[in-house]
């Protein structure tokens, strides 16, 4: 009979260490377990985040392409001007700020161009940015050729030295303050590196309504009406440039949308009226690049945005070059 079997039947089981040595085996086998599902649930984490922090990104880059795509007019940022020691044609930004080049007194980033004519936000058949609703766009501008009432684009600092609306509401291109000293011409009449940035209400300064002796209007007569009514459609300064906007404001990327209502409740329509939306949170560095030496009617922008999470530390940053109007 077998040592094991007792009063007929037999008594299996495991020694104490047996026991043990088993215990610590599964131990083992479930602390590796752990840390490898660990690795794994941390992989997903971090490509879950990567990947909504590119589709975030991609979202704004996008949102900007379209815009100056489909724009008539690139407005910020500007060329170089030879009287300052910082470089305007390039806005940077970053989050925590970065020191300003220069004597600027502040790094600002921001892109605006004319609004786009497929934007129709009242849904009137019209698109927003023709003020005057004659079929033109941006034909007729008055002295201050956003309407408003400021110098350069309202609440932006166009010029890049730190303070925004720093002259009068005729000095468009906030340097100097100077009114209407480069006529819509080709030409770069002021000499500070920009073409055509700052007319007066007779938008070619030629002393002629419209161009001197055309008939603009087409109605068999020429230079009939005021010299200001660079149309010839009997009305003067209606038409102006609707400034759409993307600025960084504590780390949000947002877009200041024109509209052809009245949004600031004034009681009349201007350049004051627009709408500001969201596009993207987390921005830590934006940056747009006016790219300089581009030849005739061809103005090409760089754009660089760079978004961070928070709490990991994720980063994502893409970088693109779009033409603008590269898509009329």
């Amino acid at each position: 009979m077998n040592r094991r079997q007792s009063s007929g039947y037999m008594q299996g089981g495991f020694t104490l260490l047996e026991l043990l040595l088993a215990m610590v085996l599964a131990s083992i086998l479930i602390a590796g377990l752990s840390s490898v599902t660990g690795q794994v649930l941390a992989t997903r984490d971090h490509v879950t985040e990567h990947n909504d922090l590119n589709r975030q990104a991609r979202f704004a880059m996008e949102q900007m392409v379209r815009m100056v795509s489909h724009s008539r007019l690139l407005l910020l940022p500007q060329n170089d001007k030879p009287a300052t020691d910082w470089p305007e044609h390039i806005r940077e930004q970053t989050v925590p700020p970065s020191p300003p080049i220069g004597s600027s007194f502040l790094a600002t980033a921001v892109l605006a161009v004319t609004l786009p004519a497929f934007v129709d936000l009242d849904g009137d058949g019209f698109p927003d940015a023709d003020d005057d609703r004659d079929g033109r766009i941006d034909e007729d501008l008055p002295e201050d050729i956003h309407y408003d009432f400021s110098a350069g684009v309202y609440g932006i600092d166009d010029g890049g030295n730190g303070f925004p609306d720093d002259s009068w509401e005729y000095d468009d291109d906030e340097y100097g303050w100077v009114e209407g000293e480069d006529p819509v011409n080709g030409v770069d009449d002021d000499g500070d590196g920009n073409i055509d940035e700052d007319p007066s209400a007779n938008m070619n300064e030629d002393g002629c309504p419209g161009a001197c002796g055309v008939d603009d209007d087409g109605d068999g007569n020429l230079d009939e009406g005021s010299v200001d009514d660079d149309d010839e459609d009997g009305q003067a300064d209606e038409d102006w440039y609707n400034a759409l906007v993307f600025y960084l404001d504590n780390g949000v990327l947002k877009q200041r949308t024109p509209v052809p209502w009245d949004e600031s409740g004034n009681g009349f329509i201007s350049g004051r009226d627009y709408i500001t939306s969201d596009i993207v949170e987390n921005v830590t560095r934006l940056r747009i690049e006016r790219v300089p030496g581009t030849l005739g009617s061809v103005q090409l922008v760089d754009l660089t945005l760079e978004l961070t999470s928070p709490d990991s530390g994720e980063m994502v940053s893409l970088q693109t070059r779009v033409r603008v109007g590269g898509a009329l």
